[in-house]
């Protein structure tokens, strides 16, 4: 008989305890017993007894290897409690095998903060502690474990009587080692009393010096710790006092308060953070700086760079060894600013004084692999839980934020003026419609004003959300029409020139371009543009300038993003292009014109956030210019001028969009006038997939109190990715609590059957 649903949730339990069905009344037994869990799908806290030679060093925080399952497997966990019993069998009582962390790599705040998410994001707690620590800082990347050298109480006591009888040089090498604040090898030792090794050896041959094995970071490499020059704090506009001294109060006072600084673009946020932070660090503080995007990262720590003097970076890109010391050097108290993307929120800071989020309305802060929370999110809950202000900056907040700060749950700080008093930058629509020839990437008054721009010493830039060259090709037929699809993904392939083959954007499959149809066998026609097509028509029209490309393709190597920035700030390019990672947080004075090549890109997409992502990217890159003491002007090509996110970004007028944008939500009890979860089912048999989500659904539906909405189950968007088939349903609710409450209840009793995934997304961006 096939397994059902309740056959599969008894088989995985099984795996852990030795089954569900069984087991006798749990006992209080004498321990000590330390909590543990696992970074697994079963939310339950483990008691396992700590052995007499492990009782001193078990703490929370740390990562423990214990016995697992029937079969003893060691595994490793968290540790999250030390108890003096337990509620446990007699029968089923296990030790702790070993420590894996001294010190623990997590303290009691993080504790707590994980504990949130697992709760609010419905994973559980070991998911959510695992992804507080990074992989590198796991496996101690950087770190070799070597033979150091310890002088013992003995031999400090005879050197202080007198009693000790060494040579000079044997005296030197107990001297260094006994001065040195950090553990010493062999080597070391021997060049810092510039002796030979035999000497040492002497010494630990006659009990006068001890060796002790040390785990040790290898020294960081000098490129990482050039700073720039240090500069002081410009004077700052009277909107940029103003903002310091509303957020002052709860800097010195360490009280919580989420910030929302809604300043336009070139208004000089980045300045009140710094001037905020200062005030952090002077108290002997440490701050956290968010930033969405890893081309913003380079910019943004030179200018932290040059005002203080310890700053720790903490993103993707880093090697592991790179993230394991910069983490190290955070925990251990040495760092006053931490810069990173989304994983940096987790910080191991010890005195934590203030968090900031820059551009906090970006996708890239929501996580979308377990646990999927968001970067903002968990900042505001980690800076309630500490204690502490938290300040949200962006010219275009998300709806979400706004909407907070219009019912006082977040203070809204405004700054309406750019530095200088410049002028926004006008805006223009170029209406596609009505543009010849068709196909061409460029329209003629966007070359025009390339031309013109570039010829006064400006410099260019060009935004187009698309990777590739063509990005779909479609059967010219009118009795077929196919478009050529992924084989493994339900999405059509883009044609990428440089590579010769078409791309899959989400498996990343790769195929070679074919001339005809495979179905009919009629001619394929390539069409739609990317960042390579437009690069080439750009080289062709404009063949004397100097034109870097920005996108996922380009910017692959380490550091490649930090070269491209240093090129176009030095005007050794005089047009970027690329993807949506130069269109904000990016203060170039000398660009004097961007356009937005196809601003309909996601406009159309089946998505009640399209709208507001389209006024957001097309405000912010337009942000972008007029930054300098010259004026800046941008050009917006689009088949849709009159809708209202591409005709209030054209104003720069947020609080326009949003207006009108608030009471289309409002009316369907969308975000923020409601909380989503969405509920993703998927394997590679399309009706068990189908079959497993309507299970589910029903109990939803019988469970659900009558404040939560359930949708249908329905195929998702994008219907297949990875051979894999996708449905899904939507819970809506005007509050949190009872679809926390619903997803305690029901998911957890219906487990997937074997080869079905369910992923549960609480607060989704992508509704693809």
């Amino acid at each position: 008989m096939p397994e059902t649903v309740g056959d599969n949730f008894r088989r995985q339990a099984a795996l852990f305890e030795g089954g569900v069905e069984e087991a006798p009344a749990p006992v209080s037994v004498e321990g000590p017993f330390a909590g543990v869990v696992f970074n697994r799908p079963v939310d339950q806290v483990f008691s396992y007894r700590i052995p007499a030679g492990l009782r001193a060093k078990v703490v929370p925080g740390q990562r423990v290897r214990v016995p697992l399952g029937r079969g003893n497997s060691p595994s490793v966990g968290y540790c999250v409690s030390v108890d003096d019993s337990a509620e446990i069998d007699p029968r089923k009582v296990k030790d702790v095998i070993d420590v894996l962390d001294d010190p623990p790599l997590i303290d009691g705040a993080m504790l707590e903060l994980t504990r949130w998410m697992a709760g609010y994001y419905s994973c559980t707690w070991g998911q959510a502690l695992d992804a507080v620590v990074p992989a590198g800082v796991k496996r101690q990347a950087g770190t070799r474990v070597w033979k150091c050298l310890t002088v013992p109480e003995s031999t400090l006591a005879k050197k202080a009587d007198g009693s000790l009888k060494v040579n000079p040089k044997q005296a030197e090498v107990i001297d260094v080692v006994a001065r040195a604040s950090v553990p010493l090898t062999v080597a070391d030792v021997c060049n810092r009393a510039k002796v030979g090794p035999g000497v040492v050896d002497t010494l630990v041959k006659n009990g006068l010096i001890h060796t002790v094995k040390r785990r040790i970071s290898a020294p960081p490499p000098d490129a990482d710790e050039l700073d720039d020059a240090r500069r002081a704090a410009p004077e700052l506009m009277a909107e940029q006092k103003a903002a310091l001294e509303k957020l002052g109060p709860s800097l010195r006072g360490d009280g919580f308060a989420t910030f929302l600084l809604h300043g336009v673009t070139g208004s000089g946020k980045t300045e009140v953070y710094l001037g905020a932070i200062d005030e952090v660090v002077a108290r002997g503080r440490e701050a956290i700086v968010l930033v969405p995007e890893i081309s913003l990262t380079p910019q943004t720590i030179r200018r932290f760079r040059r005002r203080f003097d310890r700053v720790a970076v903490l993103h993707s890109h880093l090697s592991e060894a790179e993230r394991h010391r910069h983490w190290r050097s955070i925990a251990d108290g040495e760092v006053q600013v931490v810069v990173g993307a989304r994983s940096a929120v987790f910080a191991p800071t010890r005195r934590l004084g203030l968090i900031v989020i820059d551009e906090e309305h970006e996708s890239t802060f929501k996580q979308e692999t377990v646990p999927r929370y968001h970067a903002r999110d968990v900042a505001v809950k980690r800076a309630q839980l500490e204690g502490v202000p938290v300040l949200l900056g962006s010219a275009t907040p998300a709806l979400e934020t706004w909407r907070n700060a219009q019912t006082g749950r977040y203070t809204r700080i405004a700054l309406d003026e750019r530095v200088g008093a410049r002028p926004m930058p006008e805006v223009t629509l170029v209406d596609m419609r009505y543009e010849k020839p068709v196909g061409v990437v460029l329209s003629t008054p966007l070359k025009t004003a390339m031309t013109e721009a570039l010829d006064d010493g400006g410099q260019v830039i060009l935004l187009l959300n698309r990777r590739g060259f063509n990005t779909y090709a479609v059967c010219v037929n009118p009795g077929c029409r196919s478009v050529l699809k992924c084989l493994h993904c339900d999405v059509s392939l883009t044609y990428h020139q440089g590579r010769r083959k078409l791309v899959c954007h989400f498996c990343d499959a790769e195929r070679e371009r074919v001339p005809t149809c495979p179905t009919c066998r009629k001619l394929l026609y390539y069409g739609g543009i990317g960042t390579e097509r437009l690069e080439r028509e750009v080289r062709a029209a404009f063949p004397d300038q100097s034109i870097r490309r920005m996108d996922s393709d380009t910017m692959r190597g380490h550091g490649s993003h930090e070269r491209t920035l240093a090129a176009f700030k030095a005007g050794e390019v005089r047009i970027l292009l690329g993807t949506q990672m130069i269109a904000k947080g990016l203060d170039f004075p000398n660009v004097t014109l961007v356009g937005v090549v196809d601003a309909d890109t996601a406009l159309h997409l089946p998505d009640f956030r399209a709208a507001e992502r389209t006024f957001q990217i097309v405000t912010q890159v337009a942000g972008r210019t007029g930054r300098g003491e010259r004026s800046g002007q941008v050009l917006v090509q689009t088949f849709s001028p009159d809708v209202a996110a591409i005709a209030f970004a054209r104003e720069h007028d947020y609080a326009g969009f949003v207006e009108g944008e608030l009471i289309d939500r409002q009316k369907l009890g969308l975000p923020p006038f409601g909380r989503l979860v969405r509920l993703i089912a998927r394997g590679p048999d399309a009706m068990a997939v189908k079959a497993y989500l309507e299970a589910v659904h029903q109990a939803l539906m019988e469970a659900r109190p009558s404040v939560v909405a359930i949708t249908a189950v329905v195929p998702a968007p994008v219907e297949k990715i990875r051979n894999l088939y996708r449905f899904h349903l939507r819970m809506r609710c005007p509050s949190p609590k009872p679809l926390q409450d619903l997803l305690r209840a029901i998911p957890p009793q219906f487990p997937p059957p074997s080869g079905i995934e369910l992923a549960i997304d609480v607060d989704p961006i992508n509704l693809l």
